[in-house]
């Protein structure tokens, strides 16, 4: 069973008993669509607790969740706070990026203005995951990521390392970074497991049908948004056993990798459902291939009015770390996004 937030408002004043607050966030919600097997139903939040929250352990849990607040990330001198959305620029050091935003010829200066942007961490990455990318050699990546590591770092920007390889985490680790940005949820490489448990960083688990091969894998989903979930779920309980902190996961449903358009509009419409597993939700959906498809097969070069888009769609879910290219006007859409929020939560 599966309960997702729906219908909801712009102010929770003189709504006492009606609506919820969702993960500690701006976003209130007056109901929940429950999906049990193929039935789906709606069930207010005023008369959650004596139809379903009391009779119902797991549905309960998932409530406590959902409303439950994020505490925040303390690294170092800097600190995530996760009640309203924040950008995570994206910074490849790499030839063959799909977004065609390669590695620039000076990587540090450009990780240091996106967050003079407003960016609050850095995502470096030497590896391109795009479908049919080469594998690069362990070896090969350390050198890309780890002096530009070492430099955002020295320049007191945050910064999280986009690999799978364990010997890059604990070079980038090593250089300054702060988190670890697995698309393979620690389940590619045997030791990414252990270096993310032995140095208490936080991580980033996304989902992909069949990790341990390749991003890429062909998804065969019963309901997307609901095995998607389950495979989340399944994954940050074993990644708690193998000795990190459940406060330190972040969780990403993984939009592009092994989905097609019609599931990936899927789980952006459903993106509430994800604060059920009580993480911090990331979306990385700018300039994915899906803009072009909805857009005359807008290159990805031209996908700035999709990813704002969808951006905004996702903190419209709530979700806390929307990965993006395109920093500033990114920050400037949420700020305007922001004055909206602040207007309608005092009543206006």
């Amino acid at each position: 069973m599966h309960i997702r937030p729906v219908q909801f408002v712009d102010t929770p004043i003189g709504r006492d008993g009606e609506v919820a607050r969702l993960a500690g966030g701006m976003q209130w919600f007056a109901g929940y669509e429950v999906i049990d097997g193929g039935a789906k139903r709606v069930v207010p939040i005023a008369a959650f607790d004596r139809t379903l929250g009391a009779s119902d352990e797991r549905a309960a849990k998932l409530h406590a969740a959902i409303t439950a607040a994020r505490p925040p990330l303390v690294l170092g001198e800097r600190t995530l706070r996760f009640d309203q959305p924040l950008v995570a620029g994206i910074l490849n050091v790499t030839p063959d990026s799909f977004s065609g935003d390669g590695s620039p010829d000076d990587p540090v200066s450009a990780g240091v203005a996106m967050a003079a942007a407003g960016a609050a961490l850095i995502d470096v990455g030497g590896e391109s995951t795009r479908p049919g990318a080469a594998l690069v050699w362990e070896g090969d990546e350390v050198t890309r990521v780890e002096p530009v590591v070492r430099g955002l770092a020295k320049a007191g920007t945050l910064v999280s390392i986009d690999t799978r390889k364990a010997a890059v985490m604990e070079a980038a680790l090593g250089a300054g970074a702060g988190l670890v940005n697995d698309v393979a949820a620690l389940l590619w490489d045997d030791r990414a497991l252990e270096v993310v448990a032995k140095a208490g960083c936080p991580v980033v688990l996304m989902h992909s049908p069949d990790p341990a091969k390749g991003p890429h894998g062909d998804g065969k989903y019963g309901n997307v948004l609901t095995d998607v979930f389950d495979w989340l779920e399944t994954r940050v309980a074993a990644v708690v056993a193998g000795g990190v902190d459940r406060a330190n996961i972040i969780v990403d449903p993984g939009i592009g990798f092994g989905k097609s358009l019609q599931d990936n509009l899927a789980l952006l419409n459903g993106l509430a459902m994800f604060h059920g597993l009580g993480c911090p939700v990331l979306l990385g959906a700018s300039r994915k291939r899906m803009i072009g498809a909805l857009s005359n097969e807008a290159p990805a070069d031209r996908r700035l009015g999709g990813s704002l888009a969808l951006a905004l769609k996702g903190a419209e879910a709530g979700v806390q770390l929307l990965r993006v290219h395109d920093v500033p006007e990114t920050v400037q859409a949420l700020k305007v996004w922001r004055g909206l929020r602040d207007q309608a939560l005092v009543g206006g």
